[in-house]
């Protein structure tokens, strides 16, 4: 499952970096390096997670659906979130994208933590532990940007 999360991830990071590339200005475009980036730590993370389980369990398929997943974890969903609507303002598109990506990484930083929790395996658990710790540092960098983003309300940063 961890595999599919982080291939799904980078999947909505790199559509998201797209759609940042097409509103040209330099914020986007600086934004959408950095999505780009993500993607490429997110790739990263499924190829050490599917060294793990090829290890553990050589060539044995898995077939892994979004609705396999749903039961375990929330997955944020692009369908409907308006960030791709045509006639949404940049900054309005850039909010949401940050927003579900936070919520992305925010879930699989749950995940990878309590996966540690409960990893028999020593190895299993340290990647896990390090999985969670990549997540939590990018749940802080998109909360930076949301922040930075987002005018403060109620007093709340």
């Amino acid at each position: 499952m961890a595999i599919f999360i982080e291939e799904r991830n980078a999947q909505l990071y790199h559509r998201f970096a797209e759609m940042f590339v097409s509103f040209q200005d330099l914020a986007s475009l600086d934004i959408a390096g950095i999505l780009w980036d993500m993607a490429i730590e997110e790739r990263h993370h499924s190829s050490l997670l599917q060294q793990r389980y090829t290890v553990k369990y050589g060539q044995a398929s898995c077939a892994i659906t979004d609705a396999d997943i749903s039961e375990m974890i929330e997955l944020p969903q692009l369908d409907g979130s308006g960030v791709f609507n045509p006639n949404l303002d940049a900054s309005d598109a850039k909010r949401h994208a940050l927003e579900i990506a936070l919520k992305a990484e925010n879930m699989a930083r749950a995940f990878y933590t309590e996966l540690a929790q409960f990893a028999g395996d020593a190895d299993l658990q340290a990647l896990y532990v390090e999985l969670a710790a990549f997540e939590e540092d990018h749940v802080r960098f998109l909360e930076l940007r949301l922040s930075s983003q987002t005018p403060t309300r109620s007093g709340i940063e």
